[in-house]
């Protein structure tokens, strides 16, 4: 398999992958599959990072996410 192939399908992994975390957190069926309001808050969350709350910000996700991982 080629290089190109190879590249191509771990980044089609890595995008199912995080699709599958935003259908496991709920948000698709709660935003009812509106993509505009689910790309919206990703980009709350995109400029909640790059402001001066960024570490409060990641403590709490990461923390919230472990959590939720675990319980899981």
């Amino acid at each position: 398999m080629r290089t190109w192939q190879v590249e191509r399908r771990k980044r089609t992994r890595h995008l199912i992958e995080l699709g599958g975390l935003v259908v496991k957190a709920g948000v698709v069926d709660l935003a009812g599959d509106d993509r505009a309001m689910i790309y919206g808050a990703l980009l709350w969350i995109a400029d909640k990072l790059k402001s001066d709350e960024r570490d409060k910000a990641l403590a709490l996700w990461a923390a919230k996410g472990k959590q939720a991982f675990e319980n899981n």
